[in-house]
């Protein structure tokens, strides 16, 4: 065994290492960026090391820092986690030539599996079940559209160098393969550096199953499967393992295959075999196809790890170490059902864009396992991914892991910064999704429903309305005024306004809103609003209510300058989220209609375009291409066109 490794990574995945590592008797070292100076993994770890600034180009991709650090501080390993450098075939080679390990797959495995149209071929010739498709070097438009015609629509256009849905399109009709073509290239020449695409059929009811596999080079087992169906934007938001409704036959099968796979390239280490499966009719051991495998450790190891009772970060680093695998597949087995959930700083009615901020409370619940990244008082910000972590729950039943996860995230605790704990909540309880009845397009079609914002019970509104009202209910509740006060109590609920008249005697009150009229009861330095006893947390700008299953509210406090502020800024594109200007498509003196493009922010590799919302003129443009910008950042002033 290693007596000290490098993570070249952050977050969640580096802490996640670190665990291990130490029950191991491992030392680590972290390196970070100026960002992640005073991050969790920073603290976490044996050492630390500075490699640079922080854009990750700057820093956690730059290879040559990431090696120095790890022959200063005399690591014997680099663990890649995942992202960034992981699927690097160049990293790995240089890791080995530095004399040092690398805990991951060969680089020749990697680049046998890095380009999607040659790892299909290679997996045809391995008796790997492949989706109908074209990957050849053609890359004409002419020549793709031909084939799109030849497969049949819908189509998938993808990425060849691509993943986690980067330069991916859907095309139903041959009217708009063209444009989806070249939107698909420009994305993924921004996200790889490889505009080179692959045509594949599209599977009208598909689900997304993966399958474990770990490999010492020679011969390979597999750990079962893992659901990643329930994705949006190809994204995935819940993973489960085993998958529900898989038949015996089926995982034989799918196991088998994805076992070939990977002694195929002559794999070692953790990797995951992704299938995409015909759910039409039932799971049937017929109907699933290889789509791509991950050479590397996956954010959704950790359901696998439940149900195996398995450490995999474990195994990875004992067969780096020249150890053989730690079991047969005879040995393996599945105990329970395991779900995961990614909690993000996102804002999901803005269509899910990335959010920042800092956490001011950040709470999780007994009984579930956490991974993440973060601590309570830490800053999310534009540079990376905003996972703020992974909620995993195990049970003897799908039904009972279920319910673990769905009470996990109503007693999970986060303000600072929007999140979409919410949605998840309403996923978890979706009919379909409960009955096992998923499949990738689930969340598109019950989009409405799922991100509806749910009102806040009249108690959080008035639990909010006490904390605006008695601020100083802590440092003051031995202090009795024995004459009622009322106070007016004006906050804000996204758009909405909300008032509320409070009055306070002594350790009651009562609170009138619209049409309800409420009783509070003060024990000690809380307030208790009927039978509720919500948890709160009041900052300077906002008030935010925990109400367990009912969800959590923020209501702001209003600023008097708001509505001036809101009226100055009416002619102002902003920037929706923290991101980079990828493309600008005006200037100032230009004249834009009402829908017309005007700018192209990009967040986590995705493009978002910006629209005029009127008709006008360009008076200003106010950051240029390549600025990185913040949420709410102004890129655009229009005037009206008569001047």
């Amino acid at each position: 065994m290693f007596q000290r490794i490098l993570i070249a990574n952050r977050g969640e995945i580096a802490c996640r290492i670190i665990d291990t590592a130490r029950r191991l008797g491992v030392d680590t070292v972290a390196v970070f960026s100026d960002a992640d100076a005073d991050s969790r993994h920073v603290a976490l770890a044996d050492r630390a090391v500075r490699i640079g600034p922080s854009p990750a180009a700057e820093s956690y991709l730059n290879a040559w820092a990431i090696l120095d650090a790890a022959r200063t501080t005399g690591a014997q390993a680099i663990h890649p986690g995942y992202g960034f450098l992981s699927e690097n075939p160049d990293f790995s080679d240089a890791v080995t030539q530095a004399g040092l390990a690398f805990i991951g797959p060969s680089a020749a495995a990697i680049r046998a599996m890095g380009i999607k149209d040659a790892a299909k071929a290679l997996m045809e010739r391995a008796g790997v079940p492949v989706v109908p498709g074209y990957h050849g070097e053609d890359q004409s438009p002419e020549r793709l559209a031909a084939e799109a015609g030849r497969i049949g629509y819908p189509v998938l256009i993808k990425a060849v160098a691509g993943g986690g849905g980067k330069g991916m399109r859907r095309v139903d009709d041959p009217v708009r393969f063209p444009e989806a073509l070249a939107a698909a290239r420009r994305e993924a020449q921004n996200a790889f550096g490889n505009d080179a695409v692959l045509i594949e059929k599209y599977v009208a009811t598909p689900r997304h199953i993966e399958v474990q596999v770990f490999g010492d080079g020679t011969r390979a087992v597999h750990l079962f499967e893992r659901d990643c169906s329930l994705q949006r934007r190809h994204q995935k938001v819940i993973e489960e393992a085993p998958a529900p409704g898989m038949p015996d036959d089926m995982r034989q099968a799918m196991g088998s295959a994805a076992v070939r796979a990977a002694e195929a390239i002559g794999y070692s280490g953790a990797g995951t075999v992704e299938f995409i499966v015909d759910a039409s009719d039932g799971l049937r051991a017929d109907r699933f196809w290889f789509m791509e495998m991950n050479t590397r450790l996956q954010v959704e190891h950790s359901v696998t790890e439940a149900i195996t009772g398995l450490d995999l970060v474990e195994w990875q680093l004992r067969v780096a170490a020249g150890e053989p695998l730690p079991l047969q597949q005879e040995d393996l087995t599945i105990r329970g059902h395991a779900v995961e959930a990614r909690l993000y700083a996102e804002d999901v009615s803005a269509g899910f864009l990335p959010a920042t901020g800092r956490l001011s409370r950040l709470r999780f619940p007994e009984g579930v396992r956490i991974e993440t990244g973060v601590r309570e008082g830490d800053a999310i910000t534009p540079w990376y991914d905003p996972m703020i972590a992974k909620l995993i729950a195990h049970g003897p039943t799908r039904g009972a892991a279920l319910d673990r996860l769905a009470r996990a995230l109503a007693g999970t605790q986060v303000a600072g910064c929007t999140t979409n704990l919410a949605f998840l909540s309403a996923l978890l309880a979706q009919p379909d999704f409960r009955a096992g009845r998923l499949d990738t397009g689930l969340i598109e079609r019950d989009l409405p429903t799922l991100t509806q914002a749910a009102s806040p019970p009249p108690e959080a509104t008035a639990f909010a309305a006490l904390a605006a009202a008695d601020p100083d209910a802590g440092p003051l509740a031995g202090f009795h005024f024995w004459t009622p006060l009322t106070h007016r109590v004006a906050l804000r609920r996204g758009d909405e306004a909300v008032t509320a008249q409070v009055t306070i005697l002594a350790d009651r009150a009562t609170v009138t809103l619209d049409d309800h009229t409420l009783e509070a009861t003060r024990r000690g330095d809380r307030w208790q609003v009927g039978a509720s006893d919500f948890d709160l947390l009041a900052e300077p700008d906002r008030i935010t209510v925990f109400a367990g299953p009912l969800g959590t509210h923020v209501f702001a406090i209003p600023d008097p300058l708001d509505r001036e502020t809101a009226a100055a800024g009416a002619d102002v594109t902003l920037s929706p989220m923290p991101g980079l200007v990828r493309a600008l498509f005006v200037a100032p003196g230009q004249e834009v209609r009402r829908g017309d493009t005007l700018a192209v922010v990009e967040a986590m590799k995705m493009e978002h375009a910006l629209t005029a919302s009127r008709d006008g003129i360009v008076a200003e443009v106010l950051a240029g291409e390549g600025a990185q910008v913040e949420a709410g950042a102004p890129l655009i002033r229009l005037e009206p066109a008569d001047g």
